[in-house]
C-alpha cells in the first residue's frame, strides 16, 4: 500500500482529505499543526505528529522517516501567525523559509513547496482526492438567484478576480451593485460578518479561485460554517469545477431553511 503526507490545518478540509485517500488505498501519516489542527484527526489518520509552526522544519525528515515522498497540504494554517514576531523572527522558520519578499499565501506558499521539492518531497494537489467534492456549474439549492442577485454575482466574480490576480484574497460581499467588504487576511467568515454589519440585511457572497491558482494549496473552500454566517435570504455564488464544496449535504440543507441561494459559476472572464 502506498504512502502519502498530509500537512493538516484548519478545519474539516484534512478529515476529508484523509478519509477519501485512505477509500482509495492508501496509507496516510499527517503532520497537525499547533493550535490549527482538528484534534479529530486522530480518528482518520492515527499517525500523526503534532508541530508548532516554529518547527516546520522538521517536516521533511518525519516524512523521510515514514518513507514518504508524496505530501498533500489540506487546510489553511492561520494567516496572523505571519505576524506573530515571535514566530517570524525564529532562525528555524526563517532558515526553512529563506528570504520572502512579502507574507502573501503564494508567496509564503510557493517557498514552503520549494523547500519541500529540495528536500525529495512531491507537493501533490490538495483536491487528488476530492474531485466529487467540487460542484459543476448549476444551482446547488431550492431558490434560485434573482436577477439583482445574477447582477451582482457578475461584479462580485470581476472584483473577486482582480483581487485573486494580486494575491489578496478570494472572496467579495455585494449588494445591489455596492462592494460592501473583499477579503484580506482575516478570511472569507469575518469578511462576511463585516458586510452585514454594514448591510443589516441579506448579502451576495462570491468565492473565486485566483486567475493562476496553484492547485496544491490555498484552494477556495466553503462548508456549513460559510452558511452559518451568511443572513437569511443571502446568495451564495462559488467557481463551478474549482471550489471545494465541504459538508455539502448539511450546508446545503441549512441553506434552504435560510431560504438561501447557492450556485456554482463556470467564469469566464
Amino acid at each position: 500500500m502506498e504512502k502519502i503526507g498530509v500537512i493538516a490545518g484548519r478545519g474539516n478540509f484534512p478529515l476529508l482529505l484523509a478519509s477519501e485517500a485512505k477509500l482509495a488505498g492508501y496509507d496516510v501519516a499527517a503532520i497537525c499543526v499547533k493550535g490549527n489542527t482538528r484534534r479529530q484527526i486522530k480518528k482518520f489518520i492515527p499517525q500523526t505528529y503534532w508541530l508548532d509552526v516554529t518547527e516546520f522544519k522538521k517536516i521533511p525528515g518525519i516524512f523521510k522517516k515514514e518513507g514518504i515522498s508524496k505530501v498533500i497540504l489540506a487546510g489553511q494554517i492561520n494567516p496572523y501567525l505571519l505576524f506573530n514576531s515571535r514566530v517570524m523572527s525564529n532562525p528555524d522558520v526563517q532558515d526553512f523559509f529563506g528570504k520572502i519578499e512579502d507574507c502573501r499565501a503564494d508567496t509564503v506558499f510557493k517557498s514552503f513547496a520549494k523547500k519541500l521539492e529540495q528536500a525529495g518531497l512531491e507537493l501533490l494537489n490538495s483536491t487528488l482526492f476530492l474531485e466529487k467534492y467540487i460542484p459543476s456549474s448549476g444551482v446547488l439549492t431550492k431558490r434560485k438567484p434573482s436577477q439583482e442577485e445574477q447582477n451582482d454575482i457578475k461584479l462580485g466574480f470581476i472584483a473577486a478576480k482582480h483581487l485573486g490576480g494580486i494575491d489578496i484574497g478570494q472572496s467579495v460581499c455585494v449588494k445591489n451593485g455596492i462592494i460592501l467588504a473583499v477579503e484580506s487576511i482575516e478570511g472569507t467568515d469575518n469578511t462576511v460578518k463585516r458586510a452585514k454589519a454594514l448591510s443589516g440585511r441579506e448579502i451576495v457572497l462570491v468565492k473565486a479561485s485566483k486567475p493562476n491558482q496553484d492547485p496544491r494549496f490555498d484552494v477556495p473552500v466553503i462548508g456549513l460554517k460559510t452558511i452559518k454566517n451568511l443572513p437569511k435570504k443571502s446568495c451564495l455564488a462559488i467557481e463551478a469545477g474549482k471550489t471545494l464544496f465541504i459538508d455539502k449535504e448539511k450546508a446545503t440543507h441549512l441553506a434552504d431553511k435560510k431560504d438561501i441561494a447557492i450556485i456554482a459559476v463556470e467564469v469566464t472572464l
